[in-house]
């Protein structure tokens, strides 16, 4: 946060810089202040929180910075913007910046209101509120003070923040003509300036032709629908408002075609579709699989294989409730022959699963191509983590295991022609996931082992060859494996010279230095020699335990003197045996004897 704030302080002399004022009037670059505080403070990532914190706190600089206080902190008081106090275009930013925080609290209470959807009233109540500052915004820079310029924008800023209002309430035709009469200003603007000014009105208006054509087809335009389904495939799509509300019109569209489909045919047999979900999905499939097919970049295609996922998921559940009413009732069945055939509701549900595990097999196909594609091109930013074989690995690694459930689909284990068309496609995918395992090892320069894998690529790929002869219509959107066959040659070749010269690296290295003996470290300092046991846990530094040494034993002391020393007799303190009896006994008792 203290960083955020430090930021802010930064960029807000740049802000200022765009407020100028000319001989014409005040002037403030509205749409260029809006875009840049957006895109610094939080809408790059959908942040509206943030943003309006940053609104806030504009503000209250903003005020301070005037004198323009609403009372003190014991007490508020209301005030409001007028013509006499235009002498500073400041005021006008004051303005733009309720306009903008009142904005961004409707867009978050957009994002929230998807789980919660009480938070509606409030949003179109914070809408209102930005549309009246709009307004009140408009009618300050009808004032002679503020040049012409201003005066365009401000009335298109107006028009798109009630047309955002009128959006939201789904009154079409008040909508439309707000939104019109924001892009018309923002097309003079844009064809008044040079190409680089230009260029920000220019990016306004694409993004308000996507309301204008939804609010053309709900007021009946049936052909603006085409429009919209092109707009589908754009990256931005017109804005999470409109974005929602497209795909909740073409639901809409799919279920209103969806009461004429009745059933569906797959592998030879015909299925009833009874269920309203899986019929709205199946009848959008086509459009889906031609808008991937049509789209322009790899992130519309992964957000269009996103969404197709998503769909087929919810069908899935929708279909295996279902199938549990359906099994219960076959239960209660008598006749065994009949439970024992695979069901209408269970063959659907065998269907779909297809789709979906298919679909994940093509989305990591595209993911593939795209990361070999970033394999191929030189790293130029070292700092910059690129594309390794690694990656792809896992990418194949997820194919193999859809189509290993692909296999064991029920009511398909009798379906030989499938069940051969599944072991070709996994046989195609291992080839080429052994391939990158390969190339990962060769990183390593582990040659022998990428060797041999190279040799089972190909092994993959003659079987792949000699199998699909009665099977080569079905390959058609399979990766080629004559190509994975030149590429895994040339990559053989490559790798062989590679290997000769790192063992020709290796022998320049000096003999003397590659002698290893078992002496430790401290026995030959005045030789370098390269000894890897440095390197390890247990350095070779001395030999321990050390070898046993002779030493010279400690001095014997012998004590000699006593055998030349006499000492005095002691035959007075000897007790002499025979001198006694009673009278000595009572001496001794006594005490007289001593």
């Amino acid at each position: 946060m203290a960083a955020e704030k430090q930021n802010e302080v930064k960029t807000a002399p740049r802000d200022e810089n765009k407020e100028n004022s000319t001989d014409q009037g005040l002037g403030l670059e509205i749409l260029q202040i809006i875009k840049d505080s957006q895109q610094q403070h939080g809408l790059r990532h959908g942040d509206y929180q943030r943003y309006r914190g940053y609104c806030s706190r504009r503000l209250r600089r903003l005020r301070k910075t005037l004198g323009f206080r609403m009372g003190n902190r014991h007490k508020f008081t209301g005030k409001k913007v007028t013509v006499e106090m235009l002498t500073d275009n400041r005021y006008l930013l004051l303005v733009v910046m309720e306009a903008e925080r009142a904005w961004s609290y409707a867009m978050q209470l957009k994002q929230e209101a998807n789980t919660e959807p009480r938070k509606r009233f409030h949003l179109v109540a914070r809408l209102r509120k930005a549309a009246k500052h709009g307004e009140r915004l408009e009618r300050l820079c009808d004032s002679p003070r503020v040049d012409a310029k201003t005066k365009l924008e401000a009335q298109a800023y107006s028009a798109y923040l009630l047309g955002m209002v009128q959006f939201e309430l789904q009154q079409w035709t008040s909508a439309m003509e707000a939104f019109n009469k924001c892009k018309t200003i923002y097309e003079k603007l844009a064809s008044a300036f040079t190409e680089e000014q230009g260029v920000l009105y220019r990016q306004r208006v694409e993004e308000i032709s996507p309301n204008i054509r939804y609010c053309a087809y709900n007021i009946g335009d049936q052909n603006a629908m085409n429009d919209l389904m092109q707009m589908r495939l754009s990256a931005g799509g017109g804005g999470a408002m409109i974005a929602e509300k497209l795909e909740a019109l073409i639901t809409q569209t799919r279920a209103k075609q969806a009461a004429t489909m009745s059933e569906v045919e797959w592998r030879g047999r015909t299925v009833p579709v009874k269920i309203d979900k899986a019929r709205i999905f199946l009848l959008g499939l086509g459009d889906n699989e031609s808008a991937i097919a049509q789209a322009a970049d790899e992130d519309t295609k992964e957000r269009l294989y996103e969404t197709l996922l998503a769909e087929c998921r919810d069908t899935i559940q929708a279909v295996r409730e279902e199938l549990r009413a359906d099994l219960k009732q076959r239960d209660r069945a008598a006749d065994s022959a009949e439970s024992g055939k695979v069901s209408n509701v269970q063959y659907l549900h065998s269907y779909l699963t297809y789709i979906k595990l298919w679909t994940v097999v093509r989305r990591n196909e595209s993911m593939a191509h795209a990361l070999q594609a970033k394999l191929k091109e030189p790293q130029t930013d070292e700092n910059k983590r690129g594309a390794r074989p690694q990656d792809l690995i896992r990418l194949y690694e997820i194919i193999l295991q859809s189509l290993s459930e692909l296999a064991g689909l029920q009511g398909l284990e009798e379906d030989h022609t499938f069940q051969k068309e599944v072991a070709l496609k996994t046989l195609v995918y291992k080839a080429y996931r052994c391939f990158f395992i390969a190339q990962s090892y060769v990183l390593v320069k582990k040659w022998s082992e990428a060797l041999v894998l190279y040799e089972r690529v190909l092994k993959y790929a003659r079987e792949v060859q000699s199998k699909s002869k009665h099977l080569n219509n079905r390959l058609k959107d399979l990766p080629d494996v004559q190509e994975l066959i030149a590429e895994v040659n040339a990559e053989k070749y490559s790798m062989q010279a590679a290997a000769i010269l790192d063992k020709e690296d290796v022998v320049e290295v000096p003999e003397q230095q590659q002698v290893k003996d078992h002496k430790p470290l401290s026995q030959r300092l005045d030789t370098f020699r390269l000894d890897p046991s440095l390197l390890g846990k247990h350095p070779n530094l001395v030999q321990f335990p050390p070898d046993f040494q002779p030493i010279p034993c400690k001095p014997l002391f012998f004590d000699l003197a006593l055998n030349h020393v006499a000492f005095p007799p002691l035959d007075d303190k000897v007790e002499q045996k025979g001198k006694g009896g009673l009278t000595g006994y009572i001496k001794g008792i006594f005490g007289f004897g001593s």
